[in-house]
């Protein structure tokens, strides 16, 4: 390729280039991007107070005033909404984030020393791999009572063979590259060989565990809270809403239910999305 189709190729007009990454994904990105705002400046910007009740505004209809209705306490859905937004998407990336930590440490470990190591970690998470989540989370939640710190140090174990399972695989590979053998000739200390090398080739792969494995503990603590597990009223997160809002339903009230669950499988579309072009883009299950 010449220099000026270089150059004009880095001119390409923004819809084209947008469009080679794929629509859907850039809305998913701006959809999760904005969700992100919310979940920052939520409590900010909401119209009303989300736990001020007014009884003389009862199931009131999406409206000018209040976007999404109002619930059975009058409260305004749209604020709810808004505010839970933050601990909806808190408790996933505690998931997401501590499982990755765990699963990626694990994942190292059992590549780099192999023997024993790797098999009493691969039999280990495929232990821990053969409990739902979701189970192992009400079972926390029986023994330590509900709210939100059980269900995602549970949920936070049980995901950990998630990420391990994949990244090992990836791991093994790196370990048995010519570079890493010459680094080790040359007498690179191991932790510094896999910090500086092997991890930074393992994040595409962690990356795009981590991206679906959001998704799937979204689902789960939503449906945590709609069991009545999770936060407590007058909590606002969106599972718990769903439940609240679920009596409505047969009273000819559905806004709250339908606006919260709307916005959990959308949400969870999204994220699903956002993981396959990340997977497309590192051409990852292609190898």
């Amino acid at each position: 390729m010449s220099t000026a189709q270089m150059v004009g190729a880095g001119r390409l007009p923004l819809t084209r280039r947008l469009a080679s990454v794929g629509w859907l994904s850039v809305v998913a990105l701006i959809f999760l991007t904005g969700l992100v705002v919310l979940a920052a400046v939520g409590p900010l910007i909401a119209p009303y107070d989300p736990d001020a009740v007014d009884v003389t505004n009862v199931f009131a209809g999406p409206s000018a005033l209040h976007w999404f209705g109002t619930d059975s306490s009058g409260r305004d859905i749209f604020s709810r909404v808004i505010v839970g937004t933050r601990v909806t998407l808190l408790g996933p990336a505690c998931v997401v984030l501590v499982s990755s930590v765990v699963g990626t440490a694990l994942a190292v470990i059992a590549a780099w020393f192999g023997g024993w190591w790797d098999t009493v970690v691969s039999r280990a998470m495929d232990i821990v791999f053969a409990f739902p989540g979701i189970v192992v989370a009400i079972v926390a939640v029986t023994m330590f009572g509900p709210g939100i710190v059980a269900p995602v140090i549970a949920l936070s174990v049980t995901f950990v063979p998630m990420i391990a399972r994949i990244l090992r695989t990836a791991a093994l590979r790196e370990r048995n590259l010519p570079y890493v053998q010459a680094l080790q000739v040359q007498g690179a200390p191991a932790l510094s060989i896999v910090i500086r090398h092997i991890v930074p080739n393992l994040l595409p792969f962690l990356f795009v565990q981590a991206t679906v494995g959001f998704g799937y503990a979204l689902l789960d603590l939503s449906a945590i809270s709609y069991l009545g597990l999770g936060l407590q009223p007058p909590a606002a997160d969106w599972g718990l809403l769903i439940s609240q809002g679920q009596s409505a339903i047969v009273q000819g009230y559905p806004q709250q239910a339908l606006f919260a669950s709307t916005l959990v499988v959308l949400t969870v579309i999204a994220v699903n999305l956002v993981g396959d072009r990340l997977a497309q883009r590192y051409e990852i299950g292609e190898r």
